[in-house]
């Protein structure tokens, strides 16, 4: 993305850097404008200092970190500045036609300023040969808004912020296309609900002629007519039946269908995020996305069923009794809804506080489930370390933080709902006051003002509970706002819109100048290779050269930046995501099984296997031995992630899964990097007949694993440095006879000896940075 330098830079910018310089007198020539600048943090020798880089309108000009005196160079058409990154550093080379002018070494946090700085140099330097100030791209434009995006980024922060609106009543509107299914249903219970209110309203009505025509002419010393009565108390018990039925006929279908709306709401949130690339994962908690799709479904389809029924009873008790009151008597129903506009301003006033709230309920109840999502699968290392006392604390802060927050919510609440009730009780005694007066001057009978104070009482039970219902819609929509969130995200493994389709797979890999960058990191740069059907690769290099991202790409884990990776000549990135990794085995480093049995677990990947193919993996991968062993065979249980079984017998399980889809690629992740010598061997039996006729990518710390590797591919900084095999490459003493003879050394001590990286004190804590498996 190029951003003009014609365009008057940002003052706050120009003002920060030039107070930056304040400390270097006469560092800017008169008049010259600042484009650009970026912080350095690290010196040659990569330790942590402090200085700066800055692209004018003339010049670029530097203060490298570690030395007091300022250097500057005229921008001209034959300078080049070029910006690379790796492990955690980025790097910026200033070159012209007689080689490296200078180099500067800065953290990857600083990384977008880099490339902006970059960016206006390059446009600064085109600007200066040309003349002509380089076209705007409609990259440089947000595609929804049009404004201009800002240099080095890719969203637009309006946008940005617009998508990041808290929570509105809106979104459970939204529902509407799980509710589409039963639509039917739904209009079905609406006009029950519309009929039982309608029989609800009735006996105030009939209350009217049984005071004025039985009861007040008995005072007066008329007789009673027993059939008149009996006319209306029939009146009276068949309108309460009625509403009974229709009630209880309206209650159990409505919330079947929320249960329904419910079901497939949780089942679709779970299918979605199944379906989202591991990028997104990366950045979730586990107790985070469970409370999601637990929880928050759960509080809606409450939402559904009970209360936004009973708003929908109250609206249309409110709306037919005020018709009613204005059909007997309109004065005395005008002094009735004197308290609406009161009670509408006070829910307008605290919706906005209660939907924030809940908001943060929720995430702080996240929380809370993050800890026990963390605690209870780790509780062996919690005992181990005897960490029991902190992570009750962890919990005990969690939930203070979630009363501390309820607290506030609470203390908005407890004030509205009295507050409402008191302006109800208030419009009562204004209806008794003006009812009594209008009675005396005749304008009304006493039943009249009976049956109003009944439907009055009725009118006011249903507009306090209307006022109780803006707590649990604000609840619910923050629930659906945070359970759309997922719904919203779109994959950045996309499945193909025009999808090709692999038939007899033989497993060729062609990868031809590999990209992939994670945020602001290149971790795979300029790759090339090409394996052929059935070889059996090795993939060696220290700690962050870019291994597991490879196969992570390889299996399409994520999607490449730049080139294409191609399987039989069809590039992975057109064909069904499904389809193709059932062509891919793979074996991880920490192997993961499910609870269940471990036939179960065998057969995870071939659901309908025959216990005699099961039985047939399991001995391939040299695990029938130990399985017999078992109490129960094949139908003993695994426990939790596998923790009744060793480490061992777990990778011998994963294998033996691998074995059971017959996939024609093979991955092998540190298969036998975390056993012992014993095991290491057992495995290796395995996975020797594993990788009979496939074509095998193994990542290995212990080079003597990939002896029977027919290359060994050597990795550094995201690239290819060599490619060969053992006994070629051994001769050239280069980066793999680093790495070989660096695990001699340390043969005795640790495994990953071998991924000492060479960067020194920043560059080995570059892995921090990378995706999830990354390495």
């Amino acid at each position: 993305m190029t951003q003009s330098p014609t365009s008057v830079p940002s003052p706050d910018l120009q003002n920060v850097w030039e107070t930056e310089l304040d400390a270097t007198p006469g560092t800017l020539e008169s008049g010259e404008t600042i484009l650009a600048g970026l912080r350095l943090d690290l010196d040659e020798r990569l330790h942590f200092t402090q200085g700066w880089l800055i692209v004018t309108d003339r010049r670029v000009i530097a203060r490298t970190p570690g030395e007091t005196s300022v250097s500057a160079w005229p921008i001209s058409a034959d300078l080049t500045l070029t910006h690379v990154d790796h492990a955690g550093v980025g790097t910026l080379e200033l070159v012209n036609s007689a080689g490296r002018l200078a180099r500067w070494r800065y953290t990857l946090g600083y990384n977008p300023d880099a490339l902006r700085l970059a960016d206006q140099f390059e446009a600064r330097r085109d600007l200066l040969a040309t003349g002509r100030a380089p076209a705007a791209s409609e990259d440089d434009v947000c595609p929804s808004c049009k404004a201009p995006l800002p240099p080095g980024e890719e969203e637009c922060p309006q946008c940005s912020r617009d998508l990041e609106a808290p929570p509105s009543t809106w979104a459970l509107l939204r529902l509407w296309r799980f509710a589409r299914p039963y639509q039917f249903e739904l209009l079905a219970g609406f006009l029950l609900t519309l009929i039982g209110t309608a029989a609800t309203l009735v006996p105030p009505y009939l209350t009217m002629p049984l005071m004025d025509k039985v009861l007040i002419p008995f005072q007066n010393g008329v007789p009673i007519d027993y059939n008149l009565v009996s006319m209306y108390l029939a009146g009276l018990l068949g309108a309460a039946l009625t509403a009974w039925g229709l009630g209880w006929a309206r209650t159990y279908l409505l919330a079947r269908v929320s249960e329904r709306i419910g079901a497939d709401l949780r089942t679709t949130t779970y299918e979605h995020l199944l379906k989202l690339s591991l990028e997104y994962f990366g950045g979730k908690r586990t107790g985070d996305l469970m409370a999601r799709i637990g929880s928050e479904s759960d509080r809606i389809c409450v939402f559904l069923s009970l209360h936004l029924l009973d708003f929908a009873t109250d609206v249309l008790m409110i709306v037919m009794t005020a018709i009613i009151l204005i059909s007997i008597n309109p004065w005395l129903a005008l002094v009735t809804l004197v308290p609406l506009p009161f009670i509408a301003w006070m829910i307008h006033l605290v919706r906005d506080r209660l939907r924030h709230g809940f908001e943060k309920i929720d995430r702080i109840w996240s929380e809370i489930t993050n800890v026990l999502a963390d605690t209870i699968p780790g509780i062996r290392v919690v005992k181990a370390f005897a960490q029991e006392k902190r992570e009750v604390e962890r919990f005990r802060e969690a939930n203070k933080h979630n009363l501390a927050v309820n607290d506030r919510v609470n203390a908005v609440w407890s004030l509205f709902t009295p507050t409402v009730t008191l302006l109800t009780e208030v419009g009562l005694l204004v209806v008794w006051i003006f009812g009594i007066w209008q009675v005396s001057r005749s304008a009304i009978t006493v039943g009249v003002l009976v049956a109003f104070l009944t439907y009055i009482s009725r009118f006011y039970t249903r507009l306090d509970s209307m006022s109780r219902i803006v707590s649990v819609t604000q609840k619910a929509a923050a629930g659906a706002k945070r359970i759309f969130d997922i719904l919203d995200h779109v994959s950045s493994v996309p499945e193909p819109a025009r999808p090709a389709h692999l038939e007899n797979v033989k497993g060729a890999i062609e990868m031809r100048d590999l990209g992939f960058r994670y945020g602001n990191r290149a971790v795979i740069r300029g790759l090339d290779l090409s394996i052929a059907p059935g070889e059996m690769i090795g993939l060696v290099g220290h700690s962050g050269s870019g291994k597991s991202t490879l196969v992570n790409l390889i299996c399409r884990f994520y999607d490449v930046s730049e080139g294409a990776i191609r399987v039989d000549g069809i590039d992975i990135r057109s064909l069904p995501v499904s389809e193709y990794r059932r062509h891919i085995g793979l074996v991880l480093q920490e192997p993961f099984l499910f609870f269940g049995t471990i036939a179960d677990n065998i057969a995870y990947g071939k659901p309908n296997a025959t216990r005699e193919e099961i039985v047939a993996a399991a001995r391939a991968a040299h695990a029938h031995e130990f399985i017999l062993r078992l109490p129960h065979g094949y139908d003993s249980l695994v426990g939790e992630r596998g923790q009744a079984l060793s480490g061992g017998e777990r990778q011998r399980i994963s294998i033996a899964r691998a074995l059971l889809i017959d996939p024609r690629i093979l991955i092998l992740d540190e298969a036998t990097s975390s056993v012992d010598t014993a095991t290491e061997k057992e495995i290796q039996k395995a996975l020797d007949n594993l990788v009979q006729g496939r074509t095998t990518i193994a990542i290995a710390h212990r080079l003597s694993t990939l002896r029977k590797a027919d290359r060994l591919v050597v990795m550094d900084r995201g690239q290819i440095v060599e490619v060969g095999s053992h006994d070629e490459l051994m001769p050239k003493e280069g980066a793999y006879y680093k790495l070989y003879q660096a695990q001699l050394r340390n043969v005795d001590g640790d495994d990953d000896a071998i991924g000492g990286s060479s960067e020194g004190t920043a560059g080995e804590r570059a892995d921090a940075s990378e995706p999830v498996g990354a390495q």
